[in-house]
């Protein structure tokens, strides 16, 4: 048997038969372990390797006898019991197994020790329905016989083993051909080492589950902060969409009228907005500061209708309001507190009825100046 560098493998359990727990010493790791698998030893020697294949006869000769104790018909005497656990002795702490080791190797014989106990119970005979090492039901003194044939073959394959030491391979080079043989088989070809990008998604993507996690778990013991997102949503796609469709109208009313139609002759832009001032310039030599004031807003209409590219606000359309062409002058255009202003003042005096003088044209002048109407 290989000596492993493993530990065995711990019984976590207390087993529920005898026969189970043979099997599964059975099938565990070799006898040459660094830990400690099971309880019940007799202590520890240490032994050398001619000392350990020694002691390895000596327990051939121990299932030996076992064995030939269980082919007699009865009882075995209580004082010459040949399956008794302590004719194994102790356990061995070998050295010299891998050339170049110092350190022992610990080998435990807690294996054969529950073998022989198993063996020796009265009447021999194992439950009903037992289970052998094949996975197939078996007669019970079979069990018994099978259990200790497998322990004297593996006694003698630790013997052979001990009779020819390994050597130590600190370089792992025969493991390192191994993996590469496994490696080369057609099952792996075309794996690549993983990118450093699918390394950051998968680490994104985890915690984005862990932060899902966090908030569902956080949700189901506070349900009504689910409903509260739920209607903050609901609110916040409502509030979308009113503003998509007041940008969409907008801009369809902007384009009612495209740039490469001449103006009607009923449009302000129509006529050139230096008329449009004349007029105003000549019903304020009249002291006609009503009229003056109608006739220097149209003109600054006229001057903004006028602007070619991205200067003009609108496309021309006698037929708005002044509060229409406001509306339709953006919010980002500087020019837009101008003529907020000259409307006001423009509605005051004509809509309104109120009386205007001169203070009122020179305020509106002034205004008109800004958004281009000047006299040249």
């Amino acid at each position: 048997m290989i000596f492993s560098r493993s530990a065995s493998i711990l019984l976590r359990s207390k087993v529920r038969s005898d026969v189970a727990a043979v099997a599964l010493c059975l099938v565990s790791a070799g006898p040459l372990v660094r830990s400690q698998a099971l309880g019940g030893g007799a202590g520890w020697q240490n032994a050398t390797l001619g000392e350990y294949s020694q002691h390895l006869k000596q327990l051939e000769g121990v299932v030996t006898d076992c064995q030939s104790q269980l082919k007699l018909k009865g009882a075995p005497p209580a004082d010459d019991n040949a399956c008794d656990p302590a004719r194994v002795g102790p356990d061995d702490r070998v050295s010299g197994i891998v050339r170049g080791e110092t350190q022992p190797r610990e080998v435990r014989y807690d294996w054969l020790r529950a073998v022989l106990s198993r063996a020796g119970k009265k009447n021999v005979a194992a439950p009903s329905g037992a289970i052998s090492l094949g996975g197939q039901k078996a007669p019970p003194q079979r069990a018994a016989d099978a259990l200790l044939a497998d322990a004297l073959a593996r006694l003698k394959s630790a013997e052979q083993q001990a009779a020819s030491p390994t050597e130590a391979d600190s370089s792992y080079a025969a493991e390192r051909r191994a993996l590469n043989s496994i490696l080369a088989q057609k099952a792996y070809k075309g794996v690549s080492e993983v990118s450093a990008a699918s390394r950051f998604r998968e680490w994104f993507y985890s915690e984005l589950d862990k932060f899902l996690a966090t908030l569902a778990h956080f949700g189901a013991r506070s349900p009504w902060i689910v409903w509260t997102l739920r209607v903050l949503l609901l609110l916040g796609i409502g509030a979308g969409m009113v503003w998509v469709f007041v940008r969409i109208e907008r801009g369809s009313r902007v384009k009612l009228v495209p740039d490469s139609i001449a103006p009607a002759s009923g449009e302000p832009s129509a006529r050139e907005w230096q008329l449009w001032l004349k007029d105003a310039q000549a019903m304020a030599t009249n002291a006609r500061w009503r009229d003056a004031i109608h006739f220097l807003y149209w003109a600054a209409i006229a001057r903004l209708e006028s602007n070619a590219g991205s200067r003009r606000p609108w496309p021309a359309d006698r037929a708005r309001t002044p509060r229409e062409y406001l509306g339709l002058m953006p919010g980002a255009d500087l020019r837009k507190p101008a003529l907020a202003a000259l409307t006001r003042n423009f509605e005051r005096t004509w809509y309104g009825g109120r009386a205007a003088d001169s203070g009122d044209f020179n305020a509106a002048m002034e205004l008109a100046g800004t958004l281009g109407v000047k006299t040249e």
